[in-house]
């Protein structure tokens, strides 16, 4: 319980990390919507989704590799791997960088933005792909601390200067300079950081081969995902046009404010699980898979309830009533969306340990399929609802595909009866929400409090949480002041 215990503390320190998330978009959201309006906001948003298209080709799959195999390497081998991956991964960054500013007439109107967006987005991906980099090897070697920190000035920083350029009057192009200063600032801290911890070395290339073997098959996991989750805001754009991506994008990130449960635990599992399997302590990877998912399953269900149904007040208070009118009803789609992928990680985890990305790649390319193909049929006929939907049942697919090809491979404990009983205290708190209907700022968030006072009253009453598991968390919370 010692160990879980620490791993519970460093999760809830990355989870803060996730609430500086949260507070991004729920600053930079209505900054840049009410400021600048739906059309903007939707630029914004195909910039960004088209930065997450382009940067994991740098990677060839290299930061996956990093993060599986760092965690037990020893130090020549984690200078090689290291220096040889940023070194490979920077490559590729100047070549596509090049390519893009080369063609940017053409890709400008491929994307839908202007030539000056596309000159950025060259610029940018050097930077993003580098400092992600950093970022999984920071990971991997554990430096809990150290990557709180990182986000946290990054993260304050981008806030900041996003904002005030738009405040000052730059508009939307000020707010992207700021993107990448930020960016900018952040790579030189990292190489210092980087060089300070793992020390220098020219990279000899010596452990290409296996990290390449391990992460190519994931590249294609990451595109297919990316289909999944951002391909609609480029058929939005040219089908519907980019004021209605401006709908749907505020929605869409008021659907994906749930991963603040899931990535936290995500972050520490890719650390914990690699090490405890390759000392085969597999009853330990059990339960860490096991007792990770109840506590995901404890804040997700209740979450996607409450959002679902504020909805319409959330997006009013964050956005304006145009896009809220538009677009609420999308939010529960992507919501119950969020909770399928939350679910899928546990069970990919399984086949990551056993080395087996390929069919990881083929779950999500299955996926991808599967989405790309409906919003083909859908968007036409039921505008930005038949995105929501189409994401939902890709990820539907997901789950159930990856669900089953883990199984074959290792069987974990899944605690249906604690499932049940928080659905059943999470449908009572929606009524609550539902009876009184709560409007403004003031009044949501003081339902949100009551609303999670009844859930938590509920799942003690049905003995969901137990006394023992008040005492970890009592115990969690003597403890946290030390150093995690």
């Amino acid at each position: 319980m010692t160990e879980y215990l620490k791993f519970v503390k460093q999760m809830l320190i990355v989870g803060s990390i996730d609430l500086l998330k949260l507070l991004e978009v729920l600053l930079i959201l209505p900054v840049i919507t009410k400021m600048l309006g739906a059309e903007q906001y939707g630029i914004w948003t195909q910039l960004k989704i088209t930065m997450s298209l382009l940067v994991p080709f740098t990677f060839l799959g290299l930061h996956e590799s990093l993060g599986r195999f760092l965690p037990g390497a020893k130090e020549d081998e984690v200078k090689e791997g290291v220096y040889s991956s940023s070194a490979i991964v920077f490559l590729v960054t100047v070549i596509l960088s090049l390519l893009l500013i080369v063609f940017a007439q053409p890709a400008s109107r491929f994307f839908g933005f202007e030539v000056f967006y596309v000159n950025f987005l060259a610029l940018l991906i050097i930077f993003e792909s580098l400092n992600t980099i950093f970022f999984v090897v920071i990971r991997a070697l554990r430096d809990i601390s150290k990557y709180f920190w990182f986000m946290a000035l990054r993260m304050v920083a981008e806030i900041i200067l996003v904002i005030l350029a738009v405040f000052l009057g730059y508009g939307l192009y000020g707010a992207v300079i700021s993107f990448l200063a930020v960016r900018i600032l952040m790579f030189g801290i990292l190489v210092f950081y980087t060089l300070k911890k793992v020390g220098k070395k020219v990279p000899q290339f010596s452990v290409m081969r296996d990290y390449l073997k391990f992460g190519l098959p994931t590249m294609a996991d990451h595109i297919s995902y990316w289909v999944i989750t951002s391909v609609d805001r480029y058929f939005i754009g040219f089908l519907m046009g980019i004021v209605f991506v401006g709908y749907y994008a505020p929605a869409y990130s008021i659907g994906t404010l749930l991963n603040l449960f899931l990535f936290p635990i995500a972050f520490m599992l890719s650390i914990v699980l690699p090490k405890l399997f390759d000392e085969n302590n597999m009853a330990e990877v059990k339960k860490y898979l096991s007792h990770s998912l109840k506590y995901f399953l404890l804040f997700m269900i209740p979450s996607v309830f409450g959002l679902s149904l504020l909805s319409k007040e959330l997006l009013l208070i964050f956005s304006t009533k145009e896009i809220s009118d538009n677009a609420y009803l999308v939010v529960p789609f992507i919501t119950t969306s969020i909770f399928l992928y939350g679910l899928t990680y546990f069970f990919s985890q399984i086949l990551i340990l056993k080395k087996n990305t390929k069919t990881i790649a083929l779950v999500w390319a299955s996926a991808a399929l599967l989405n790309f193909s409906l919003n083909v049929i859908f968007i036409p006929k039921f505008g930005i609802l038949g995105a929501a939907i189409t994401t939902l049942l890709a990820y539907l697919c997901g789950f159930l595909l990856m669900r089953y090809f883990a199984l074959k491979e290792l069987v974990f404990h899944v605690d249906m009866k604690f499932a049940l009983k928080s659905l059943f205290s999470a449908l009572m708190m929606a009524l609550l929400i539902l009876l009184f209907n709560p409007q403004g700022l003031v009044k949501v968030m003081a339902f949100v409090l009551m609303g999670a006072l009844l859930y938590g009253i509920l799942m003690f009453l049905t003995k969901a949480i137990d006394r023992k598991e008040i005492v970890f968390f009592k115990n969690l919370l003597l403890t946290f002041n030390k150093k995690a």
